[in-house]
């Protein structure tokens, strides 16, 4: 009987120390963590920010393959690189194309859609579509390499319906009379639209505990720089005046609120909203032309923002591609100009995913697609803006903004002059369909920036072609 106690607990030592091995080789070397300045006030007032869809970036949709371009993106003058969400998409519920659920179509047709990365299951993973933990890591550690930093899109307002919380704090969600949990409402009580998804409920303040948790978990243990928040005012400015001190006590983040409430800028909370109605404005003008539209949107911003909110401008994003029109569709031939408007005006400028190649296709949202990776007129404008936003403060758009003065000039003609310190920056464009000659709204020699060369500038009247724009450094 001791013979064969003996030969068992032999054969449980032999099993166990297999057991470990296999374990041992679970286990994966931590990527080294490259060192890069902390988040700064100084860094926003010339920073140009990525916006990088991952699943389309590549032919792959993998982290690899956009890491392998981020010191590319440094030739574009990008600071800030903003990942779409990279979790966990979920199942139940996964939205497909034509406004319908994956689960209404055959099995084989069905593999094809890959959902809303806005149906997120869990707030601490990472999905599978895009590769590994590790692989995440090294798109980190690349981007702060080349002096960049990496935020998260975060989605606090609801999650997929295959969250753990469904099932383990179904308390956490907003539920209808009949108890039952629903997608995000209307202040009517209509659906929104977004039936992939099951609204959060931030009455709870054990949810509130729960989601501040999640964002921690990537700020301290994988040395992310800050947050994107999607619609970030449908949750309530209260949480955020909770979380974001909280936040910012791990680490200097860098906080994008998708929103344009400016209370959302006040007290420390996110340092930069969307630029919606410039936005808005923008493709009017491209439309129907004229700067009436640019001064009066202007003029309510500077109403309603206090002086150091920064404002995110942009041409495109995954929104505007996918559901709106690529620029070429909403902006034509004024694209360039309104480009170098984003550039130049006071705030950040966006980049999205594709538009440096001058993409002309509204991406897939739920399946696999591609953005073209041929460089041509598009990545040469980019490169000059974001290189002049780099270097010259009078662009500076942070919370230390350069002046802006509007300069007079006909109904067609948008001129404005940004200055700071003994820099000067002045632009000029004619937002009409027509040409037109104009009587010059400043004087002197300048260099003309975009074309890199010397224009001097009188009382005598000069050209612009329709949609023709210039950018002049005070010499």
């Amino acid at each position: 009987m001791k013979k064969l106690t003996l030969i068992i607990a032999s054969l449980c030592i032999v099993f166990a120390c297999k057991t470990e091995k296999k374990e041992e080789a679970k286990v994966t070397t931590p990527v080294e963590i490259a060192k890069i300045a902390p988040v700064s006030d100084d860094m926003m007032e010339s920073a140009v920010i990525y916006e990088a869809n991952i699943r389309q970036y590549s032919k792959e949709g993998t982290f690899d393959q956009f890491t392998k371009d981020i010191p590319q993106l440094k030739e574009l003058g990008v600071k800030i690189i903003w990942l779409m969400p990279i979790f966990p998409i979920s199942e139940t519920k996964r939205k497909a194309t034509g406004d319908k659920f994956a689960s209404e179509f055959p099995e084989e047709e069905r593999k094809k859609y890959l959902g809303s990365y806005y149906a997120v299951t869990d707030f601490t993973k990472i999905n599978p579509e895009f590769g590994t933990i590790e692989d995440f890591r090294k798109l980190v550690k690349r981007a702060h390499e080349n002096d960049m930093y990496v935020i998260l899109d975060w989605v606090p307002n609801h999650t997929g319906w295959d969250h753990t919380w469904l099932t383990s704090n179904p308390e956490f969600y907003t539920k209808n009379a009949k108890g039952e949990i629903t997608d995000p409402l209307n202040a009517d009580g209509t659906p929104v639209g977004w039936a992939d998804v099951a609204d959060l409920n931030y009455d709870n303040k054990e949810l509130r505990k729960a989601m501040v948790k999640d964002m921690q978990h990537w700020i301290t243990k994988e040395n992310v720089d800050g947050f994107r928040c999607d619609v970030a005012g449908s949750v309530p400015t209260d949480f955020w005046q909770e979380a974001i001190p909280q936040l910012r006590a791990k680490k200097d983040i860098f906080m994008l609120a998708e929103a344009w409430e400016p209370e959302l800028l006040k007290e420390g909370l996110f340092d930069m909203a969307y630029g919606w109605d410039r936005h808005h404005t923008m493709n009017h003008i491209a439309k129907d032309g004229g700067a009436k539209a640019w001064d009066e949107n202007y003029a309510k911003d500077t109403a309603r923002y206090e002086n150091d909110d920064i404002l995110m401008t942009f041409v495109t994003n995954h929104d505007e591609n996918s559901w709106n029109g690529t620029i070429e569709e909403r902006m034509g031939d004024a694209w360039e100009a309104m480009t170098a408007l984003s550039y130049v005006a006071p705030g950040m400028p966006l980049i999205y995913s594709g538009q440096e190649y001058g993409m002309k296709h509204r991406l897939k949202f739920f399946e696999k697609d591609e953005i073209p990776h041929e460089k041509g007129k598009e990545w040469e404008v980019l490169q000059k803006l974001g290189k002049l936003k780099k270097t010259n403060t009078a662009l500076n758009g942070g919370k230390e903004a350069a002046s802006y003065e509007r300069l007079e000039t006909d109904k067609n003609i948008l001129a404005f002059v940004r200055k700071k310190g003994n820099t000067e920056v002045v632009f000029i464009a004619n937002l009409s369909k027509e040409g037109t000659k104009i009587a010059a709204p400043v004087e002197g020699t300048f260099k003309d920036y975009m074309a890199n060369s010397n224009i001097t500038l009188n009382k005598d009247a000069f050209e612009l072609a329709p949609w023709e724009y210039k950018i002049l450094i005070k010499e």
